[in-house]
């Protein structure tokens, strides 16, 4: 008897969790690159640039890509094998709105299974071109738990920081 009330704790305490845990996430990240919108943008739709700025790419300069289709054109899409650091995935082009915004979709599939929809902005500044990089995606049950646990925000909000300083460094040389 006192198993089943154990285990009937349990699973009420998991659907509690479930309940309030985040069931999305949005991160994003913004610096002022001091270059025009229209030079920033051509740089920044051409996914295969991101090998030179990406956090991602530093933690796995020998991950295996496979690029198919035109780059800086929807439907292209970068594939990578990589370590664990960064996993193995893909991201596809979904839509271009050229000289503003360039929308991704990113699919996970190790270490684990996760879609989320990404995105980079520009915008004009009076110092030159604000550079917006984000990624938006749902939690679900039981996965969400996790994020009671994990600051997801700040966790890769530090590598977009990291990448966006590196793009700036890189446009601005």
């Amino acid at each position: 008897m006192i198993v089943l009330y154990i285990l009937g704790g349990l699973v009420a305490l998991i659907a509690l969790l479930a309940l309030i845990a985040p069931k999305s996430y949005h991160v994003e990240r913004t610096i002022v690159i001091n270059k025009p919108k229209d030079e920033v943008f051509e740089y920044l739709k051409y996914i295969k640039n991101q090998d030179h700025w990406s956090p991602w790419k530093a933690k796995d300069p020998n991950m295996k890509q496979e690029f198919v289709g035109e780059d800086a054109t929807v439907g292209f899409i970068s594939k990578w094998e990589g370590n664990k650091d960064v996993g193995v995935g893909e991201q596809e082009i979904k839509k271009i709105d050229e000289g503003h915004r360039l929308d991704t979709e990113l699919r996970f599939f190790k270490p684990w299974k996760s879609q989320s929809d990404a995105y980079i902005q520009t915008e004009d500044h009076q110092d030159g071109t604000k550079v917006s990089w984000g990624f938006t995606g749902n939690n679900p049950v039981p996965m969400n738990i996790m994020m009671l646990f994990f600051n997801f925000d700040k966790a890769v909000g530090k590598d977009f920081e990291e990448g966006l300083s590196k793009l700036k460094s890189i446009l601005e040389s």
